[in-house]
């Protein structure tokens, strides 16, 4: 049952919902859902909520290394410079760290030979050696992710959400011996166990607002194909009558909130109205293109970034990860009029034309993940934005390329961590420093115990 709104003084759960037919559409952070600020605190000392916005968690993973001539800046500190690869993020500079110098060290051979993109990619989040097999016996490591899911995912209705545009692959051999497990794969439930993503932002979309019975949720899918008629249409007597009660600050975030996820819909529609055709995009399918994927891959990755803004935005969850691409891919990008293979670039051997390509490709990532962040900022919660009370992290577990080195991998962090971190600066850290430890800092501002990650050495203390 939804929570009941007083009439007067209204007072707001942060669980309130709208609902209709098989639909449950969470709210956003409302300014009404401040005055209960006492309660909650009282609440917290019993282990709820203390009613400021939660902190949120997302990691976006590219495949390939970059093309770091044109990513690392010359600068540090406060007045970094921002290369070619990175002008898309101009806008949001304030609200970024770019962190030089981490290393995934499990991410190397260490005698186990070649196979540098699956364990690029296995190692991402968790910091620990895949086994090198490409049978049932697969064994790596639980994610930061999970890892932080155990505790502070029981707070969401979602513990947390894997996200993707690649179809994955928990079997058969990718990558020199290893299982495409790993290659498919960031997020990790257990060493054994991979959180298989997501790629329908259709099925995304459902997920987050459809509720109920089985039936009740396969009836509202069905009037809303034949009627054409918006989800919100089964929610829309409750919007109103929350609406009379709200004031207009919070009338204006729910009018917007509801509009984005109508925008969203349509979006959604027009990608499940398109005829199959094969296309470039279609590179990673080994199959027709299944209903609902765009087959923009732009729209696509806009797709699934604004799905997490608003499972973020209706604290649906507050962990989330997105591969923007399996490892090794070799997605062709023309629409960027960069036709040939991101893989075999990738080996570009110091080829200047070559190297110019991967750099197109790259700004095109950093052009989505810069969107995303936007839209994060444009949210406001209390006295701060979604995007300051976010932890997010973006970048691949490769260097370059060409070497398939591990060492000074291209990452940028992004928000205030809910006012733990410092952000608007480029950061050096010390030679080889684990990337673990950049997750280790992360998970203590997340309010989640830990004392060693991965294969952390301690605490990145670079952040505040």
């Amino acid at each position: 049952m939804a929570p009941k709104i007083a009439l007067k003084n209204v007072s707001l759960s942060r669980r309130t919902v709208l609902r209709g037919l098989g639909t449950a559409i969470a709210l956003p952070v409302l300014d009404a859902m401040f005055p209960a600020v006492a309660r909650a605190a009282a609440a917290a000392a019993a282990g709820g909520s203390t009613g400021k916005p939660p902190v949120r968690m997302a990691f976006i993973f590219v495949p390939n290394g970059v093309n770091l001539a044109h990513w690392t800046p010359k600068r540090t500190g406060y007045f970094f410079d921002l290369p070619y690869i990175l002008e898309p993020l101009r806008d949001v500079r304030n609200e970024i760290l770019i962190l030089s110098g981490l290393t995934h060290d499990k991410g190397r051979a260490n005698g186990d030979g070649p196979g540098d993109h699956a364990r690029s990619a296995s190692v991402f989040l968790t910091g620990c050696q895949p086994v090198k097999t490409n049978g049932a016996n697969i064994r790596v490591g639980i994610s930061v992710d999970q890892y932080a899911a155990r505790y502070i995912g029981k707070e969401t209705l979602f513990p947390s959400l894997e996200l993707g545009c690649d179809p994955s692959a928990n079997a058969g051999s990718c990558d020199s011996g290893y299982s495409c497990a790993y290659s498919s794969n960031i997020s990790w439930r257990d060493p054994y166990t991979p959180a298989t993503k997501e790629i329908n932002p259709a099925l995304v979309f459902e997920r987050l607002f459809s509720h109920g019975t089985g039936t009740e949720v396969a009836t509202q899918r069905a009037l809303r194909e034949r009627y054409r008629r918006s989800i919100l249409d089964f929610a829309l007597e409750d919007a109103r009558r929350l609406k009379r009660q709200l004031g207009a600050g919070d009338q204006r975030k729910l009018d917007e909130y509801l509009t984005s996820i109508r925008e969203i819909e349509r979006r959604l529609e027009m990608a499940a109205a398109q005829a199959y055709e094969p296309s470039d995009d279609d590179q990673p399918f080994s199959y027709p293109r299944p209903k609902g994927i765009p087959r923009e891959y732009a729209e696509h990755i806009r797709l699934m970034t604004d799905m997490l803004v608003l499972a973020f935005q209706a604290d649906l969850t507050r962990i989330g990860t997105i591969m923007f691409a399996n490892a090794g891919s070799n997605r062709s990008y023309r629409f960027i009029n960069v036709p040939d293979g991101h893989h075999d670039l990738s080996h570009h051997g110091g080829n200047p034309e070559k190297l110019r390509k991967i750099a197109e490709i790259n700004r095109f990532h950093v052009a989505m993940f810069a969107r995303f962040l936007r839209r994060l900022k444009a949210i406001r919660e209390g006295d701060s934005t979604l995007l300051d009370n976010c932890m997010i992290v973006y970048g691949s577990g490769i260097s370059d390329g060409n070497r398939h080195n591990n060492e000074d991998l291209p990452v940028v962090f992004a928000g205030r961590g809910g006012g733990t971190v410092r952000t608007g600066r480029h950061v050096k850290v010390q030679w080889e420093t684990p990337m673990c430890n950049l997750f280790v800092a992360m998970l203590r501002r997340a309010g989640v115990p830990v004392e060693r990650f991965g294969d952390s050495t301690g605490e990145l203390t670079d952040l505040g």
